[in-house]
């Protein structure tokens, strides 16, 4: 009996730990970044310096490159006979990042269990699909990573030298405050490979679950239109960068930043978000801030923009996760759900 309550106990202080400590993480890297910022300012922009329709149109944007992945994600399924209706494709894609908020990466692992509740796709085949996804996402984004860095090469030095990437004493490292921020971001990373490997791990132990994974890594060899998988990626991405780079319209301080200005902060952001806090909150903020201040926008201004951008989009994720477990609900009301 005391053997069952200890492990109890120690389930529970875990799951209370993969919660806590990413909020933790955001919060801290957030009081960082504004501990002395004006945030009158900010309610003066938001209230009478925002233009809405850019922001509507970003939100567009947003929420379409949720869209077109349920779309892509649905042709990965097919080459293992699974055929989810698209909706459901696409609400599971919406569930699993309003999830991403409070369980940093577990809505990778949320939207496979929705499609096996509702559709009866095998959960681990599926996940084998989203390491797939993942891959080639990967790859998209070192290669605009690179085309990134070479087109604007300067700007990515005196960002390495301003945030202590690149400085010439040890002293000057430890009295900078961006160090104790990327230390801690750095922490994060290495606590979600070592849970990610733990996972791995476990699912080593149970028998014929890598054998399924796998064969959902490999299905993308057997997508029936792969240029149309290409293509809903360029998409994908594109949308992205206009969820981002279009909000620059949406104040006076950033509508003449040039496209270019765009992907440096896209690229940024992309990697702050890897950090495992709420939608990349803080790092987020640090990144877009830090590079937005390169091309020439004020500290107070470049805040005001984060903070209202992140604030927002965080909001869109929220919104489309309620909307995806109520339309899931609703259209498959008449059947049966699946045990997980």
């Amino acid at each position: 009996m005391k053997n069952e309550e200890h492990t109890l106990m120690n389930k529970l202080l875990k799951k209370t730990l993969k919660i806590v400590l990413p909020i933790f993480l955001g919060s801290f890297i957030l009081y960082w970044v504004y501990r002395d910022f004006d945030f009158a300012r900010a309610k003066e922009v938001l209230l009478q310096g925002t233009n809405w329709w850019w922001m509507l149109l970003s939100l567009f944007f947003g929420m379409m490159s949720h869209v077109l992945r349920g779309w892509r994600w649905k042709q990965t399924l097919e080459p293992l006979g699974a055929h989810p209706k698209t909706s459901d494709c696409v609400d599971a894609i919406f569930v699993s990042y309003a999830t991403n908020l409070v369980l940093p990466r577990v809505g990778e692992v949320s939207r496979c269990g929705v499609l096996s509740k509702y559709d009866n796709v095998s959960f681990t085949k599926s996940l084998g699909t989203v390491v797939t996804e993942r891959l080639v996402d990967t790859l998209c984004i070192l290669l605009i990573t690179g085309l990134t860095f070479l087109m604007q090469m300067p700007v990515f030095l005196r960002f390495f030298e301003e945030t202590g990437t690149k400085i010439p004493s040890l002293v000057h490292l430890l009295n900078s405050p961006w160090f104790y921020v990327s230390l801690f971001s750095i922490i994060g990373v290495l606590v979600l490979m070592y849970y990610l490997l733990r996972m791995l791990s476990f699912f080593e132990k149970v028998k014929g679950v890598v054998l399924n994974v796998w064969e959902g890594v490999t299905s993308l060899r057997d997508v029936k239109n792969v240029p149309l998988f290409f293509f809903y990626t360029l998409l994908i991405w594109t949308c992205y960068f206009l969820h981002f780079y279009v909000t620059f319209y949406c104040f006076q301080f950033t509508e003449n930043l040039t496209f270019l200005a765009g992907l440096v902060m896209f690229v940024g952001g992309t990697f702050a978000v890897i950090v495992p806090t709420p939608n990349g909150a803080g790092p987020w903020h640090f990144a877009v801030i830090t590079m937005m201040m390169l091309y020439g926008v004020n500290a107070t201004d470049a805040g005001v923009f984060a903070l209202i951008v992140h604030g927002i989009q965080t909001l869109l994720v929220i919104v489309l996760g309620l909307y995806g477990v109520l339309h899931l609900s609703l259209v498959n009301r008449g059947n049966k759900p699946s045990g997980l």
